[in-house]
């Protein structure tokens, strides 16, 4: 898969939400930020403040303190511990009485997922997708007409980005894995959530129109790539997008290919600029390497 890291799969363009709406995981973005820059020292502590939860019997406190191991394991990149510790986790909510098909469940899920994806076992990882997706669908089609006191629009509303979060992750996949005509499915029914929820300027909703754009673009249709890619960027200049420089290369990408050249040369000399600024190295690497092979190119600028 190229270097594909499970976090890559979680969350469009590999960076955000590893951490969604669960009640398991309040605050966990902070926390495992503080985890990150002393991986070694959090490791310990959670060795202690695991040992200590099995000394008092405290169910609750050995779940959430596996969960944080799972996790920091997880952004380590030590796969097959995250995957055991994630299996520890979701074995103890089951037998706390959780549901299958509650949002802690398919969360983790889809990490285990995201696992497999990065390991390239792919009968496991497009398994894992289809029951988190599957899982999800069924779960929102029989909360459609609950009435509110029994399930809020809050909670509805992070079931469904949950499951855009799972189609995003399984696109990705699927794109990784050269099948854009599929990847495209997963991708338009990502975005129209994340519109109908988050709306068309939130951040994500644009890197989900540049994803869906780059799977048209795979697909040899460029016209129609294009039209998606050109919103994203100006959407993204728009609300100043963190990712802006990386939009404008999907876009300069597309212009390439439609065999616009001077267009994008223009687009991705913008992007260099706004990759240097955010010192991204790799895109500004990536995005040198482009120029380079777009000067390359035997049709004279036009």
């Amino acid at each position: 898969l190229g270097g594909l890291r499970p976090e890559d799969l979680l969350s469009p363009g590999g960076r955000g939400s590893t951490e969604l709406m669960m009640p398991l995981h309040c605050s966990l973005g902070d926390r495992l930020s503080i985890m990150k820059d002393e991986p070694e020292e959090a490791e310990l502590i959670l060795h202690d403040a695991l040992r200590l939860a099995y000394q008092t019997d405290n169910k609750k406190a050995i779940t959430y303190t596996y969960d944080l191991m799972a996790n920091l394991a997880f952004i380590r990149g030590q796969l097959e511990n995250a995957e055991q510790l994630f299996k520890a986790t979701m074995s103890y909510l089951l037998g706390g009485g959780m549901k299958q098909e509650d949002n802690a469940i398919i969360e983790i899920s889809l990490k285990l997922a995201s696992i497999y994806a990065a390991q390239n076992r792919q009968e496991f990882a497009l398994a894992g997708y289809e029951f988190c997706i599957s899982t999800l669908e069924e779960k929102i089609e029989r909360e459609k007409e609950l009435a509110e006191d029994i399930i809020s629009v809050e909670e509805k509303a992070n079931t469904h980005l949950l499951l855009g979060m799972c189609l995003d992750a399984c696109a990705r996949y699927l794109l990784f894995s050269k099948q854009p005509s599929q990847a495209q499915r997963m991708y338009e029914k990502a975005l129209q959530i994340s519109e109908e929820i988050q709306g068309e300027r939130h951040p994500q909703t644009i890197v989900l129109m540049s994803d869906l754009a780059t799977t048209l673009d795979a697909q040899g249709r460029f016209d129609e790539a294009y039209i998606y890619m050109q919103r994203a960027s100006d959407l993204a200049r728009q609300i100043n997008h963190p990712e802006l420089h990386m939009v404008l290369s999907n876009l300069a990408a597309v212009l390439m290919h439609r065999e616009r050249y001077t267009q994008a040369k223009e687009i991705y000399q913008e992007a260099l600029k706004q990759a240097e600024l955010k010192r991204d190295e790799i895109s500004v690497q990536h995005i040198r390497e482009e120029l380079a092979e777009l000067s390359r190119k035997s049709i004279p600028l036009t």
